[in-house]
């Protein structure tokens, strides 16, 4: 199942297409070690997978661990790093009556929603409205890291589209490797600049024009 979630970080893809890509790529059949007859995860295994190791906090860990794996097989970080730029991940609208969206507000389930499994399945509660490139949208940023020589991803972040670029940058760079180099688009520029220069990380954020 975690190999699953590797698939789809890599190949940066829903869970629907996940699912299809299984049943009909033989190449991530063999990643994961099914034979052509064996039943795959459909997506609502999928989904409540991540879901149990986020509510145990699993996720991080994980991928931490996968990273030390790459590590001892020789494939270390380096390079510098290259800050991709945020990409939005749309969800669907969300057609809320006037109490769910109060619960939401709260921080808490509609009642409705938590009896009816399918209900919360299709709900996303996390993702705001924001608006890009003149364009309302309602998702959610994912904010990836990758290594210059082998383009490993070496840090993600996940924020609501509210949250803007420039707030992520810090949690994206290794302060460890001082002397390095970063290149980013120019939303992760302004404020972040300086503390760029203190953690002694060469720039290559581009400027606004």
């Amino acid at each position: 199942m975690f190999k699953m979630l590797v698939l789809q970080q890599l190949y940066n893809i829903t869970d629907e297409e996940l699912e299809y890509q299984l049943n009909d790529g033989l190449s991530f059949m063999i990643f994961l070690g099914l034979g052509l007859a064996e039943p795959v995860p459909d997506v609502p295994t999928v989904w409540l997978f991540r879901q149990k190791l986020k509510q145990q906090g699993l996720i991080e860990e994980l991928f931490e661990q996968f990273d030390s794996d790459l590590r001892d097989q020789g494939y270390q970080a380096k390079g510098g790093q290259i800050v991709v730029d945020a990409t939005l991940i749309s969800v669907t609208k969300q057609h809320n009556t006037k109490e769910e969206k109060q619960k939401l507000a709260q921080g808490k389930i509609p009642e409705s929603w938590q009896q009816n499994p399918h209900t919360l399945f299709q709900k996303d509660t996390d993702a705001p409205w924001t608006k890009k490139n003149g364009q309302s949208s309602v998702g959610e940023n994912k904010h990836i890291s990758t290594d210059m020589e082998y383009g490993f991803i070496r840090c993600y972040q996940v924020t609501d589209a509210s949250v803007h670029d420039s707030q992520v940058l810090g949690a994206l760079l290794d302060e460890q490797k001082q002397g390095e180099e970063v290149w980013a688009d120019s939303g992760y520029g302004s404020e972040s600049i300086e503390w760029i220069l203190q953690i002694q990380i060469l720039s290559h954020i581009n400027e606004r024009a």
